[in-house]
């Protein structure tokens, strides 16, 4: 038996790259929509409908609107905006979490795929929070180094445009300077942080890729640890996570001549955590796709889990 999934917005830059993903898993039948139907309710609502799961990568007024389209109890609903994050109905879709969190994919039929900046801060600090050695009231900052393919296709075009022109486009630049970034809720609930983090994301003249990093210092723990304790408690966290790799404590050999190469994920549904440090100040950095674990290869992963399938399936 195989499974019907629709995507729907399988136009954009995170359903292109589900739909790639599901072109060659074994399990699935893929529903096509006509191009020239794709945003006609009507034919979207029978696709979502005959769907066994659907995947809506679409802004959130459009998710939500699909979302109201599905009358069918059995078609389960893996979402890829920000619209239901963190909506307490819906599932969070970081299977890594905890240990609970496989078991909530499974039965749920309402998933929301986590944002990708989001993706790098809560898998380096949940678990620390979860332990109580980072408290729930610490001043978190977070920066983000990210590729413009997470801009979806109007960034994307600005800096695939004619290199004349494009000068000021070669630096790094910081952006949502108004901190109201649309991944903050999440980065807060998730977390179970009292207070949002000061955020700052970087979008950098590389497609994609992404290195989010939270500096930590022992002083302001529950519980003072040095770098290499800490590093040992992640790697003990996620020691049976088929994805997620936490980095020897002495990754001088994982760098390039002293430089972080924040694409190495690239292509991949992996994220790389390292820990860098001594016995007062910590740096957590977070390394993935940025179109993949923390998009597009993400969300087949979730869908995995829900159907009872292998977890790589289509991802590796």
């Amino acid at each position: 038996m195989k499974y019907k999934i629709f995507v729907d917005g399988q136009e954009g830059t995170t359903g292109l790259r589900i739909y790639e993903r599901l072109s060659k898993h074994s399990g699935i039948a893929l529903l096509k929509i006509e191009p020239e139907k794709r945003k006609d309710p009507e034919a979207r609502r029978v696709l979502l409908n005959e769907a066994d799961i659907a995947f809506l990568c679409l802004p959130d007024s459009a998710s939500r609107e699909s979302v109201s389209l599905v009358s069918n109890k059995q078609t389960r609903i893996i979402d890829a905006s920000t619209a239901f994050r963190t909506d307490p109905n819906w599932t969070y879709g970081f299977p890594e979490l905890n240990k609970q969190q496989r078991a909530l994919l499974l039965d749920s039929d309402r998933v929301s795929v986590p944002g990708c900046h989001a993706t790098g801060l809560i898998s380096t600090l949940y678990p620390l929070i979860h332990e109580g050695i980072v408290p729930e009231d610490y001043p978190v900052t977070c920066h983000s180094v990210t590729g413009y393919s997470g801009g979806g296709k109007e960034l994307i075009a600005s800096y695939e445009a004619a290199v004349s022109g494009k000068e000021n486009l070669k630096s790094p630049r910081y952006y949502a300077l108004n901190f109201n970034h649309k991944h903050l809720p999440e980065m807060q609930r998730v977390t179970g942080l009292l207070f949002p983090p000061l955020f700052t994301p970087i979008v950098g003249d590389f497609y994609n890729g992404m290195v989010v990093s939270v500096p930590l210092l022992t002083r302001l723990l529950n519980k003072k640890m040095t770098a290499k304790e800490v590093q040992k408690l992640l790697a003990s966290y996620y020691a049976s996570e088929r994805f997620v790799r936490v980095m020897p404590f002495e990754s001088e050999a994982y760098l390039e001549n002293g430089y972080f190469n924040a694409t190495e994920c690239n292509n991949t549904n992996r994220i790389d955590l390292f820990v860098f440090g001594h016995d007062e100040q910590i740096l957590l950095l977070s390394r993935f796709d940025n179109l993949g674990k923390g998009a597009s290869g993400a969300a087949v992963q979730n869908m995995n889990i829900m159907l009872g399938l292998d977890e790589g399936m289509g991802l590796e």
